[in-house]
Parts: structure tokens; C-alpha cells; sequence
């Protein structure tokens, strides 16, 4: 291929190989429904099948584009497979990927205001357009991460700051211990959290759950006296609004009224079962987050918006912004102080425009399509629930709140404990082998439990109801007397 040694691809081209690209996503959103959900290749069969070295001259696009289709595409596990019911959903929607498209090309960098104008500003409009569907109060300034990981890390290191702002300077040495606290089912990044910021993982403390999984705060408030009976400091408090497992809420208004009496930040992970605010009807899933100090919701999860995209909510921003916030002379500025500068709230330098997706998403659907959308995906976890419940060889094991359903297979003749957990990862591994399908699990009181989460924009009841023929004909076929060995585990998706 010859070309233009200097340069970008030329504009012909670029529109030729765009036209072209876009007409195989097209197409591969049809015929990708007849490949496996979960991909079947062996580890390492990719790296196998590319070369070692990269290529001395260039080579067409439509070439790469025909090897992505051959070597990669057999690598991909479908996430945006309407079969797709593992984890938590990850929010792909066509416009969305038009806007991830569009921000990539028009290249902007937005760690100040200066360096893109548009970014910043249409990152505060579209926050603000998400927290009025949410209803909550205008206290709340927001900012858009990566992840909802990211985002706990800065809410315990606001925290952090508020309480000891000397550490910014001096570190932690000869301070006492910061105690944080999480219920039991909280995510493991909050784990990841207290170990990044050095707080130390054995500070953390897990606070018991009732029998709806929901953390208790009678528990929370003996653990913080306890804790400063020993000398230690209570620093924050993470509720979550759809845990992970089984997407239970923690009693976050009694959990708020706790921390506002011992002086503690409150966070609520709100990452998955938080967009379920914009429905009246699910408006009490987010009772209580309008007394929180922040909050995280991931509209990448739940909303229809290609990975990665995370709401981080704080009603006190300066004080993130003061543990945060360090400008070197090659980033000083001469616009007014009232421009806010993304860079000055978190530790990362760099910001995309993340911003585009989310507006472009908002405004195709609507908050009443998007509403729509949420309304049918809990219907479908009814649905499944009820099937569930009328097997008398399977059961439901926690209350289906939004649209993930936790179940087992309960056949008879095979013991609770080590044998039905076997019974049940087999299951699983069954279904995910026929391809038409992909399911999680996790584990609740030592019992291997199947996950059925409902997310994608795609699904209709056809997969879910495919899905209840399957582990119905496949739960008969298993062979109870030789199961192999294997012990239940806890998944922990969150991104």
C-alpha cells in the first residue's frame, strides 16, 4: 500500500473506511446474535494468532478491519448480546456508540477549562440533567470517572481530608487509625479503596446484614462506639443501593441519620440500582441520598451508555477539590476563578469526554424511553422470578428488587452443602456451554447461587423465557451420583 509518508489517512478514505466500518457494526449486530454469548476460544489462542512484531508499512484499513473480524471477533465475549444476563449489564445502546465514535474523533482533553470549553461545560449541564431526573437537591456538585471504584477512592479521601487535612503534607504517620465501614455485602472496591489511599485493609470494617441482606445500622452504630472506645477514628460510611450479589438496599436514611450524630461522611454506592430514581415508583431506592455527603451512579450500567461513564455526586466538592487539587506553572491560567478546571477533582490529569455520551443518550431516548426501557427490564426479572418460583426443583433465594434474579436449582435426593453447590455450578456451566446464553453467580451464606441480571437494551422476553427451557431440560440431565469438584465462590463485577 502506498501512501503520503506524512500525514493523516485523507479525508476519501477516512470517509470510505468510516461508511464501511459503520456498515459492519451493522451487520455484526445481526449475525452476532447466532455466535456464543461467552466466547469459546482457549487462553492464549489470540495472542497466538497475531503476529510478533508490528508491520514496517502500513496496511489498509479495510485489511485490519477483515482481521478484527477474523482473529478478535471469536475473543469476544458479548456484552451486547441480548442473551447477555451476566454481572451487571454494561449500558451499550447504538447512539451511545455514535457518541463514543464522535467524542474519539473530535479529540478533546479536558483536565482545564481552556484546553476544551465544550467538554467542561457540557459535563456540568449533563450532571445536573441527571441529578433533577433523580430529584435530588442542587447541593450536590458532580463529576463524571471512570468507574464507581474511582469514585470511592475520592469520596474516602474527601473524607479523609476533612477530618486530617495535615495528611495531604505529612502522610499518616503518627495518626491513629481511620475506621471505615461497609456492610457485608458491600463491593470490593471499597476494600481497594482503603488499601490505596493507606488506611490499611484490617480497618475496614464489614457491619452484618439483616435477612434481606441490608446492613444494619444498630450493628454500625455499636461497631463506631467500639471503635472509639479503642482509640480508633470513625471516618466513612459506604451504603449501597444495589449490592452487588443480590442488588439489595441498605436503610440509607437511618444509616444517614447514624453518621450525621457521629460525624461521619456518608457515601452511597448507588453504581447499578441507582438510575432506577428516575421512576416514581423506585423513587424509594434513593430515600435518604439527599442527606449523603456523595454519591455514585453509573449510568454505563444501567442507562444505556457505552462503558465507561460514572456520575460521582459530592456536596462538598471544595473539600475534594483541596485534597486534589495542585496546579504546576505549565497549567496555570489567567481565566476568572469561577471556571472550574476538571483536573482539580481527582487525581487524574487527563479527562475525556465522557460528557458527550451521556447527553447524546438523554436526548435520543429521553428520560421516558429511558424510563420505558428500565419499567420492561424489571418486568422480565418478574417474569423469570415467577418461573422460579413455581419450579418445585428450583428456588429463589433473596427478593428480586430491580432486575437481577438469584436462584438455585434444588433437585430431589441432593443434599444442601457441598453437593447441591456442585449440582449448581455444573448447572451453570451447562447453560453458559450452549452459547444461546450467559449467567453469573455468587455466593449467599455458603450456598452456590446462580445470578439472572436483566440490563440489556436488546433483551425481550424471548431470552429470558429461552432461558427458563434451558435450565429446566439441562437441570434434568445433570448427573447427580458423579458431580465434579468444585466449591462456591462470590463474583464481584462492578465496573
Amino acid at each position: 500500500m502506498k501512501r503520503n509518508p506524512l500525514g493523516d489517512m485523507p479525508a476519501e478514505e477516512f470517509r470510505e473506511d468510516g461508511r464501511r466500518l459503520v456498515e459492519w457494526l451493522a451487520d455484526y449486530f445481526q449475525w452476532s446474535l447466532e455466535n456464543p454469548v461467552l466466547s469459546r476460544v482457549r487462553p492464549g489462542a489470540i495472542r497466538e494468532g497475531l503476529p510478533e512484531s508490528a508491520p514496517e508499512e502500513g496496511e489498509p484499513f479495510q485489511g485490519i478491519l477483515e482481521d478484527f473480524e477474523r482473529l478478535l471477533v471469536p475473543g469476544l465475549t458479548q456484552w451486547n448480546h441480548p442473551g447477555y444476563f451476566a454481572y451487571f449489564p454494561c449500558g451499550f445502546s447504538a447512539p451511545g456508540a455514535l457518541a463514543d465514535f464522535l467524542s474519539t474523533a473530535v479529540s478533546q482533553q479536558a483536565m482545564l477549562w481552556r484546553t476544551s470549553p465544550a467538554a467542561t461545560e457540557l459535563e456540568q449541564v449533563v450532571l445536573a440533567w441527571l441529578r433533577r431526573a433523580l430529584g435530588l437537591p442542587e447541593g450536590f456538585e458532580g463529576v463524571i470517572y471512570d468507574t464507581a471504584s474511582t469514585a470511592v477512592v475520592h469520596a474516602i479521601a474527601a473524607a479523609r481530608h476533612e477530618k486530617a487535612p495535615e495528611v495531604r503534607t505529612r502522610g499518616l504517620a503518627g495518626l491513629p487509625a481511620f475506621r471505615v465501614y461497609a456492610s457485608e455485602h458491600a463491593h470490593s472496591s471499597v476494600d481497594k479503596a482503603v488499601i490505596t489511599l493507606g488506611l490499611g485493609h484490617e480497618n475496614l470494617r464489614r457491619i452484618p446484614v439483616d435477612a434481606e441482606y441490608r446492613m444494619r445500622p444498630d450493628h454500625l452504630e455499636t461497631s463506631i462506639e467500639a471503635d472509639r472506645r479503642a482509640g480508633h477514628v470513625p471516618l466513612a460510611v459506604v451504603a449501597t443501593v444495589g449490592t452487588t450479589s443480590v442488588t439489595s438496599v441498605d436503610p440509607v436514611t437511618s444509616i444517614a441519620g447514624v453518621c450525621a450524630r457521629e460525624g461521619l461522611w456518608l457515601h452511597v454506592d448507588a453504581a447499578y440500582a441507582g438510575a432506577a430514581g428516575i421512576l416514581p415508583e423506585c423513587r424509594w431506592a434513593i430515600e435518604g441520598i439527599d442527606r449523603a455527603d456523595s454519591f455514585v451512579v453509573n449510568p454505563h450500567k444501567w442507562m444505556f451508555t457505552p462503558f465507561d461513564l460514572s456520575a460521582f455526586y459530592c456536596r462538598k466538592m471544595d473539600l475534594l477539590r483541596a485534597a486534589f487539587g495542585l496546579t504546576p506553572e505549565y497549567l496555570k491560567t489567567s481565566e476568572p476563578s469561577e471556571v472550574r478546571n476538571l483536573m482539580d477533582t481527582g487525581f487524574q490529569l487527563g479527562r475525556r469526554f465522557r460528557a458527550l455520551k451521556l447527553w447524546v443518550v438523554m436526548r435520543y431516548f429521553g428520560l421516558e424511553g429511558i424510563r420505558a426501557r428500565l419499567r420492561e427490564h424489571m418486568r422480565l426479572a418478574r417474569l423469570f422470578a415467577e418461573w422460579v418460583d413455581g419450579q418445585p426443583n428450583f428456588e429463589r433465594v433473596a427478593p428480586v428488587a430491580f432486575s437481577v434474579v438469584c436462584f438455585r436449582a434444588v433437585p430431589p435426593g441432593v443434599d444442601e452443602g457441598p453437593e447441591l453447590n456442585r449440582f449448581n455450578e455444573r448447572l451453570l456451566q451447562a447453560l453458559n456451554d450452549t452459547g444461546e446464553v450467559f449467567l453469573s453467580h455468587t455466593s449467599l451464606d455458603g450456598r452456590y447461587v446462580i445470578r439472572l441480571a436483566v440490563g440489556n437494551i436488546r433483551t425481550t422476553e424471548a431470552q429470558v423465557r429461552r432461558t427458563c427451557d434451558l435450565l429446566l431440560d439441562l437441570a434434568g440431565k445433570i448427573d447427580t451420583v458423579n458431580p465434579s469438584p468444585a466449591g462456591p465462590g462470590a463474583e464481584r463485577p462492578h465496573e
